[in-house]
């Protein structure tokens, strides 16, 4: 059980506890915040139904429930609480329907949205809100050569976007998603100022990987094993949940772990980059099409 930076850390690990009902969750924390030294957690448990992951309880859980039926799959035994019965059945199914229709988190939010559809200029205009970002160097826009619509060309040398503060990956969810066609291995497609490197390629194949990880000595990148510098276009995206990183390319789910809390994300309020690496002095700029960058407070599937 990993409860986050501030309980579970390279020097310490909190305890739990379940009560006897098994419905809350009891945790405590040496790292002591209040008056005395040790700190005491209490949160309730609950079942993970959104089996899917898309924020409902809906027909896609209830076809994960069967497919998974008489199996001891972990994901879907989920009665009695809290650890199950080693079985998928109708205890089971009757804790879905309980939640039929529910929503079980709030919707994304959209905070930035760069269409990159500009023909001139040294402004890439958010049509989200108002975080308006600065073109770095000397890209060319393509009005024409975009997967949807116009795009920006950068040279690898230089050239990049510089947006304002947008979100602090350790204080909420997140999902940012960008077209991008080009580029080799080892370059970055979005970074965070003073930050971590969002989504970039691996130096060796050209894979997409995540960067937005905790400091070190404990953090890790996250790689797929798809190969995104092919010079096609493709469609990448990071989703962050609860500290849970995820990778899709054109869609498709790619890589993911559980890396913790949003705590053992970095601390930042820097704004990002996009094509260039989050110290403008390091190596890694993009070379090739960007294209459409969205991003967003909560989790979006693609």
């Amino acid at each position: 059980m990993n409860l986050g930076g501030r309980i579970n850390t390279w020097a310490f690990e909190g305890y739990g506890m379940i009560s006897t009902d098994g419905s809350t969750l009891y945790f405590a924390s040496g790292r002591g915040g209040g008056s005395g030294g040790v700190d005491l957690w209490q949160a309730p448990i609950l079942p993970g139904v959104d089996f899917d992951d898309d924020g409902v309880v809906q027909m896609g859980d209830l076809l994960t429930l069967i497919e998974c039926w008489g199996t001891d799959e972990r994901l879907c035994d989920i009665a009695p609480m809290p650890w199950g019965d080693g079985v998928v059945d109708a205890a089971d199914l009757e804790v879905l329907m309980s939640y039929w229709g529910q929503v079980m988190r709030e919707p994304a939010e959209l905070v930035a949205h760069w269409k990159l559809d500009e023909s001139e200029g040294m402004v890439a205009y958010d049509s989200a809100g108002t975080n308006d970002a600065t073109l770095i160097g000397n890209p060319v826009w393509r009005p024409n050569g975009g997967q949807i619509g116009g795009a920006l060309e950068l040279d690898g040398a230089g050239d990049g976007i510089k947006t304002g503060f947008v979100v602090n990956p350790m204080e909420t969810s997140l999902s940012v998603f960008a077209w991008v066609k080009g580029g080799v291995p080892g370059q970055i497609i979005i970074s965070q100022t003073n930050g971590t490197n969002w989504l970039l390629t691996d130096p060796s194949k050209g894979y997409l990987m995540a960067g937005l990880q905790a400091p070190a000595p404990v953090g890790i990148s996250l790689s797929s094993q798809t190969v995104v510098t092919d010079g096609e276009w493709h469609h990448v995206g990071l989703v962050c949940d609860l500290g849970a990183r995820t990778l899709y390319v054109d869609g498709a789910k790619v890589a993911r772990d559980t890396g913790g809390g949003l705590s053992d994300f970095q601390q930042t309020d820097g704004g990002l980059y996009i094509g260039a690496p989050n110290r403008l002095n390091f190596p890694g700029y993009w070379s090739g099409l960007i294209d459409d960058v969205q991003v967003y407070q909560g989790v979006v599937k693609p």
